[in-house]
């Protein structure tokens, strides 16, 4: 007799034990590395209701061995959000694993930025500036760390005793970073700025007149029409701007919804990031440039640190499995 397939269920809890950095830079880096067709990875989905809306993002691993999606359900009148992500066996379509998602999307952004971050930087330890002091901060400082050498990091936020808690935090992990009495300040020193957060009033971040020749800046926080992060001259002085999603960067984020009302022009310097990785784009060409990596999180990094957390999960015995059902298709229908 054939074994029931099991699914595995992972708490998020459980996803963080089963997670590694070096290991989800290099599952990132296979995923972006390989051949895929558009169709694998579809537009995501968004169904609103009145203060509700639910975020799908689905896709088919290259490989063809796993197949899954991320919920994202939302209120914003309790201000909640929960995520769940459920994978299928590309072979047997056996509902494999369902993972809650929460700390999934902010490991993949991460260590997704990092990927990016070790491709675009032209230096081997560039010291880093990290605006913001949150989790997405906290994520991005950490991978950046695990992915290879570091200078020196230095984080700015608008209240000093969360800066110290940033530090404090990072110390714990063995990476060093100082407190910046403002945010300028602290871009001045770096090659490499990291934006994670976005103010109170959706006011830019970072500006583009504090950026210097060479550096590359990492931009994760500005994912919706109605968010800021960048003002239009930093998109305007970037020479090239590397995305996860083109067309929803360029299309649906604030940063670059307010630089095209701006009058600036910057659809000929947007590559995506699955083109540098794959080496079909080269990336930074010259030591100069102003090199800009904009991300709205993607399907193929949520199955991608999904599928790693699950392996290394069953392999650490992990996480409670259920019998799993797999129906035939009904043909007649």
């Amino acid at each position: 007799m054939l074994p029931v397939p099991q699914t595995l269920l992972l708490s998020d809890a459980d996803v963080r034990l089963a997670f590694d950095w070096a290991a989800g830079v290099d599952a990132l880096a296979a995923a972006y590395g390989a051949s895929v067709a558009a169709a694998q990875f579809p537009p995501r989905t968004m169904a609103r209701g009145n203060g509700l809306w639910l975020r799908t993002l689905s896709g088919v691993l290259p490989g063809q061995k796993v197949i899954g999606a991320k919920l994202i359900a939302a209120s914003m009148t309790a201000q909640a959000a929960s995520y769940l992500i459920p994978l299928f066996d590309g072979a047997t379509m056996a509902l494999t694993a369902l993972l809650d998602g929460a700390s999934v999307t902010g490991l993949r952004t991460a260590a997704t930025s990092a990927l990016a971050a070790r491709r675009l930087c032209r230096e081997v330890a560039p010291r880093v500036a990290v605006i913001g002091s949150g989790f997405e901060a906290r994520t991005h400082l950490e991978a950046l760390a695990r992915s290879g050498a570091l200078g020196a990091a230095q984080v700015f936020s608008p209240r000093e005793t969360s800066r110290a808690a940033f530090c404090q935090s990072m110390a714990e992990k063995g990476i060093a970073v100082t407190a910046a009495e403002s945010a300028e300040a602290a871009v001045a020193q770096a090659d490499l700025v990291l934006c994670a957060a976005r103010s109170r009033d959706e006011s830019p971040t970072v500006l583009g007149n504090w950026l210097r020749p060479g550096m590359t800046v990492i931009s994760i926080g500005s994912t919706l029409p109605e968010q800021r992060e960048l003002d239009p001259e930093a998109i305007a002085r970037a020479d090239l701007i590397v995305a996860d999603m083109v067309e929803e960067v360029a299309d649906d984020t604030g940063d670059m919804i307010a630089a095209s009302q701006a009058g600036v022009a910057f659809a000929h310097k947007v590559v995506s990031l699955e083109a540098v990785i794959s080496g079909t784009h080269p990336g930074r060409t010259v030591a100069e440039q102003i090199v800009l990596y904009k991300s709205v999180g993607a399907a193929i990094q949520d199955l991608a640190i999904a599928a790693l957390c699950v392996d290394r999960a069953r392999a650490a015995g992990l996480g409670t499995s259920i019998p799993a059902q797999v129906r035939p298709v009904d043909k007649s229908k």
